[in-house]
Formats: structure tokens, C-alpha cells, sequence
């Protein structure tokens, strides 16, 4: 067990650090931090001591450890501001939501998954739940969230608050987390809990606000920020302590987009500085957690990265359309990109559960999914395979059951045509990195035609805007999608896609998707694991956004939907462990969500709302001429 020095300890350390700027006004602000830091250690404290106090772990101790975490997470409540942002790492060992976790974040992408074994307070909670609980196992849970603290205690951290710069990137996670995370019992399960611990964080916010203004006058939160701020915490005051009653509409629309604008604001005034990977993705021009800027988790222009000049840019649109529609990509020039993503059907084919082979046989194991908005994930397919979606194309071109072709050979056809190889001769120079036309250009401009499909915005992003009004069903549905139903643990605000503030990593789910509609088994599909193999990430697929979902059907990986009505009754009944197919790793509840129809319907109200105003266009009339004959026979868009 942990001593009671430690806390000692740590405030010894703080103090030594803290006296060497208290001539600074900024100690009032660092104290309140210090302060929260340490009563959180005492009360994890007295935790493990009332876990080890145990010997057997009745119904009635088991309810008494539930109580006593739940004091411990109002005390985190009141740090968390600072600890999600000043260390992320460490803090998926003081409330981290999975046991085990494989996923690299975006700045890591480019290495293979490991393992991170989670801690921290809500699998104490879940583990409780378990019929058998072993002490050791439980105070390892706790007792690695203790060690941790130490990582917040250290001068490394503890040095940002020096200046007024974290302050501003902590508020922007903060808000994002409102927004995400805070109000949907992602990382809080016991649903009763949700309200109250949203309003002890607004509450330790609030200080920290004030103690923040005190400390850095120059640089003190925008004029209105605190009065904006002031409305929500009471708003929220006034919600029922129901979660799934909660107005979820309302407290994103007026109070935390707003608050969100401000600070937004208040970064790009300031000159505000990160030095954290926490901000890799994140843009300072985004003026709304709804901006199609607000971060980035693709490079859709590949090669032509550096391209500003708008003439050039027309013609690597105007080229990569072409490609787009061109068979000649394929090893036999009767496919085409658009044979399996349709662009007048949100660039996807809704007319198949799943496409044909290449051989014009046999089907492919999964749909095709819509290419609009993919440019908001991190990894690419539903498996997560590729980081880029310059590699996904390459992947897709020379795939022997998708268009079978090979690198060279679609570079020597392509080149073949005097209008392409004229276009890529001209942009050539805007990528002085690359000796010869090459395979990658010819994908950068694909990824950089289809991408632009990408920044539309939906009835829903307006009404959150407070430029229009939603209808009445829609907003109850946002609502229900936001509490009841329980979908935001896994879609989040802003994309409703699997990346969650602060949007530098894709999540994967296992859902146990059935192989027919009558559930008879699980999809063979063995999902992520087929990339990397291991027990947890067995038939786990990438969490798709929701939005278009109204024009993008069949749904799930193997298309074995063709309605929203089936997929939600789906999810109400647990998933594929709630249909009574056994799975052991199935990360959806298996508990029914026992929603009305009325509820059902208007869910899909919300997410028809998230279809957005794309403006589909006309293909192309013809394609580039060839000087080899055979070539010239090529159809716009393919044959099948």
C-alpha cells in the first residue's frame, strides 16, 4: 500500500517548484492545482486501504467500494481539467474505459500496435460487477492509477503551468470533451453518476476559470466567456439528474459550441503555443466544433501537399475525376474506381450487399464503404489497414480481387494517354521529390478529387450553428442518440465517426454482426485481428460515421442490413451477444437499450439531419485518348 508520506512527498516537491516563481502572479492558479492534486491522492488513498481492509468481498463490501469510488471520482472530477491533457498516457491508467487497448495514436501510426493494459477508476467500478473479485486484482487497478500521480507531481508537467499557454489547449479539450465524452457515459458506468460528476467538473472549472483570470490578467478568458459559462453551469443545475432526460441538444447548441467559438478566439489573439501531441490534429482556424476543419486525419492531397496555386489545384481535380472514372486503372480497363463508389450515390454502391469480384463472379467479403467524410479517420478501411489513403488506392488497384492491375502497368497506360501525361508533365514541378511521373501521383490526384465531397455540412451542423432550427423529432433523437441509446460512446461529435477528442486516433468496436439477417452465426469476418492478430481485436471493425447514412446502404461491413430500422433494432438488442450468438470480446453492450418505437423513429429523424447538401456531379463525357488502340475502348466509369 501506499504510504501517506507520498503525499508529503509530492507537496514537498510542488512547494520547492512553486516558491521558484512566487514572485509570479500565476501561484494562485498553480496552488488550486496542487491543491486538487493532492486531495485526490488522499482519497485514493483511503481507497486502498478500505479495498484491503477486505478479505471477502460481499454484496454489501462490494456496495461500500462502489460508494467509496465514486467519492474518488468527484475528487478526479476536480483535476481532470489537467490531467486528460498534461499527460493523456497517464490518464488512461486514472479512468481509462478498456481493460486492454491495441490502437497507436495518429503520431504513431506509422508503427505496429502494442498493447496498453488500462486502470484507473472505471474498471475498478466494472470489475466489482464481476461474481468473483480477487483483491490483488482490484488494487492493481487502483494502485497503478496511485503510481501515476506521481507523472502529474513531476517539474516536467507541473512546468506548463508557468504560462498561460497549456491553459487555453486544456480549455479546448475540455470543451470538446463536453461536447464528446462528458455527458454520454463513455467513461462513467454508473449512469446515475453522469449528471452529478458533470456538475462537479463544472464546478472545479469554474475555479479554475477565476484562478486563471487572477493569475494571468493579460491573458485572462475573452469578455463574455464567463458569463456564457456562468449560464451553463446553471443550466446544467437545472437538468434532471437523469442522463437519459438530459438536453443534450440544447447544452452543445447554446453553451458549449459558444464557449467553444471563444476560446477558439482567444488561442489565435494570444498566439497560443503547443508543445503537446495532444494538439497534432487539431486547427486553430476552426470557428465551431462543427467546422470541417477542426482537425485532420488525412492528407488528401498526397504528392501535392505543398500546392496553394488555385490553377494547379483545378488541375489536379480535373485530373484525378478523370482517373476516377477511368477503367484504365484496372488490369482488365472495365473497372473503375467508380464501379464500386458511385458518386451520385455518396460514393458508394447501394444497389449490392457487397460488390462483385474482380473475375465478375463471385462478391467481395465486405460492402463498399462512402468515400465522403473518410478523409476524418485516421486509418483507413474498415480494418484499419492503411494510414494513408494514397495506400489505400494502391492497395485497391493492384488487389487481384478488386481491380488487378500492378503499379507500373497502370503508370505506363495511364502515361499512354497524351491528356494525362501533358496534366502530370505540367505538375511535376510542385513535386521536385519525385524524378518521373510515378504511381503516386496518379493516387494523389484521385484522393484529392474525391476528398472535396468531404466539406459539406448537414441540417444538423447549421442548427448547431444557431443559423437554422432542427424539427422537433430530430432533436429528440440527438437526444435519445446522446443518452438512452447509448450510440455516442462509440460515434462522437463532431463527425459522429470512432475519433474522439482530441481526434488523434480511429476506434475499433466488435459488435458481433451477424453473417444473415435471421443471425444463424457470426460474420466470419475476422475484421481487425486479420491485420493484427490478437484476442481482443478479433472481428473488430473501424466505427464508420453516421453521417449520410440515410443514402448509404446496406449497412455494417458485410452489408447484411439494408435498413436503419435494422441496424437500430440491432443495437437495441445488444448486439450480436444479445441475439444470442456467443461472443466472448463483443465491446457493445449485450444488454437491451429497450427503445420505443417512437424512439426509434425519431433516431432516424437525427440522422437523416446528418445528411448533408453534397453537390453531385455529371461524370465525365469521354475519357483521354490512348495511343494504343486497344485502350480507346474504354468506357467511362467501367462496365461492372
Amino acid at each position: 500500500m501506499r504510504k501517506r508520506w507520498l503525499v508529503s512527498i509530492c507537496l514537498v516537491v510542488s512547494a520547492v517548484f512553486f516558491i521558484s516563481f512566487r514572485e509570479n502572479s500565476n501561484v494562485v492558479y498553480a496552488e488550486y492545482y496542487n491543491s486538487g492534486l493532492g486531495t485526490f491522492r488522499e482519497s485514493l488513498e483511503s481507497l486502498v486501504a478500505d479495498i484491503q481492509a477486505n478479505d471477502q468481498y460481499t454484496v454489501d463490501a462490494k456496495e461500500k467500494l462502489r460508494r467509496k469510488i465514486g467519492t474518488v471520482r468527484h475528487s478526479m472530477k476536480s483535476v481532470d481539467f489537467w490531467l486528460r491533457y498534461l499527460d493523456p498516457l497517464a490518464y488512461k491508467s486514472v479512468n481509462g474505459p478498456l481493460p486492454v487497448e491495441w490502437e497507436t495514436e495518429v503520431f504513431e501510426k506509422h508503427e505496429k500496435p502494442y498493447k496498453r493494459i488500462g486502470a484507473g477508476l472505471t474498471l475498478a467500478l466494472l470489475y466489482l460487477d464481476e461474481p468473483r473479485v480477487e483483491k490483488d486484482s482490484l488494487l492493481h487497478l487502483v494502485e497503478k492509477l496511485l503510481s501515476v500521480i506521481d507523472v502529474y507531481c513531476a517539474d516536467s508537467t507541473t512546468k506548463a503551468l508557468t504560462t498561460f499557454h497549456h491553459f487555453y489547449l486544456c480549455n479546448r479539450l475540455f470543451i470538446l470533451n463536453l461536447a464528446s465524452i462528458y455527458t454520454t457515459g463513455f467513461e462513467c458506468p454508473q449512469s446515475d453518476s453522469i449528471v452529478p460528476e458533470l456538475r462537479t467538473l463544472l464546478k472545479s472549472v469554474d475555479k479554475i476559470n477565476r484562478c486563471f483570470n487572477a493569475s494571468f490578467p493579460e491573458s485572462k478568458l475573452p469578455t463574455g466567456y464567463m458569463q456564457l459559462f456562468d449560464g451553463m453551469c446553471e443550466y446544467v443545475r437545472e437538468q434532471p439528474r437523469d442522463y437519459t432526460a438530459f438536453d443534450h441538444f440544447t447544452f452543445l447548441r447554446e453553451y458549449v459550441n459558444p464557449l467553444f467559438v471563444l476560446n477558439q478566439k482567444a488561442i489565435r489573439d494570444y498566439k497560443v503555443v503547443s508543445s503537446s501531441l495532444v494538439d497534432y490534429t487539431l486547427s486553430k482556424q476552426a470557428k465551431s466544433i462543427f467546422d470541417k476543419d477542426l482537425y485532420s486525419g488525412q492528407d488528401a492531397k498526397g504528392l501535392f501537399l505543398r500546392v496553394k496555386d488555385k490553377d494547379a489545384l483545378a488541375a489536379i481535380e480535373k485530373v484525378g475525376k478523370l482517373l476516377f472514372y477511368d477503367p484504365i486503372l484496372s488490369g482488365n480497363n472495365m473497372r473503375s474506381c467508380a464501379s464500386c463508389h458511385k458518386p451520385n450515390q455518396f460514393f458508394t454502391d447501394t444497389s449490392v450487399t457487397t460488390p462483385l469480384n474482380y473475375n465478375n463472379k463471385e462478391v467481395l467479403n465486405r460492402n463498399s464503404p462512402s468515400l465522403v467524410n473518410v478523409i476524418y479517420n485516421h486509418l483507413i478501411m474498415l480494418d484499419g489497414k492503411h494510414i494513408t489513403l494514397q495506400n489505400q488506392t494502391l492497395d485497391v488497384v493492384t488487389n487481384p480481387m478488386e481491380m488487378g492491375s500492378a503499379k507500373e502497368e497502370v503508370v505506363r497506360k495511364v502515361l499512354s494517354c497524351k491528356e494525362y501525361r501533358k496534366t502530370f508533365r505540367q505538375l511535376m514541378k510542385y513535386t521536385p521529390q519525385e524524378k518521373e511521373i510515378s504511381f503516386n501521383h496518379i493516387a494523389s490526384a484521385i484522393t484529392y478529387y474525391y476528398s472535396r465531397f468531404s466539406s459539406y455540412y448537414s441540417p444538423f451542423d447549421s442548427a448547431m450553428s444557431q443559423s437554422t432550427a432542427l424539427g422537433k423529432d430530430a432533436v429528440a433523437g440527438f437526444n435519445i442518440f446522446m443518452g438512452k441509446a447509448q450510440c455516442a460512446t462509440c460515434h462522437f461529435v463532431p463527425q459522429f465517426n470512432g475519433v474522439k477528442p482530441p481526434f488523434i486516433g480511429s476506434e475499433f468496436e466488435v459488435l458481433g454482426v451477424p453473417s444473415d439477417t435471421a443471425y444463424s452465426g457470426i460474420s466470419p469476418d475476422e475484421g481487425r485481428a486479420l491485420i493484427y492478430a490478437s484476442k481482443e481485436m478479433q472481428y473488430a471493425f473501424r466505427t464508420g460515421s453516421l453521417r449520410n447514412a440515410e443514402h448509404t446502404k446496406p449497412y455494417m461491413h458485410n452489408g447484411v442490413f439494408r435498413t436503419l430500422e435494422q441496424v437500430i433494432d440491432f443495437y437495441d438488442a445488444g448486439g450480436g451477444a444479445g441475439s444470442g450468438m456467443a461472443l466472448s470480446n463483443q465491446t457493445l453492450s449485450s444488454d437491451s437499450l429497450h427503445l420505443t418505437l417512437t424512439e426509434k423513429h425519431q433516431l432516424i429523424s437525427f440522422i437523416q439531419s446528418l445528411s448533408e447538401s453534397i453537390k453531385l456531379e455529371a461524370p465525365p463525357y469521354t475519357l483521354p485518348v490512348s495511343n494504343s488502340k486497344y485502350l480507346n475502348k474504354r468506357i467511362v466509369g467501367g462496365v461492372y
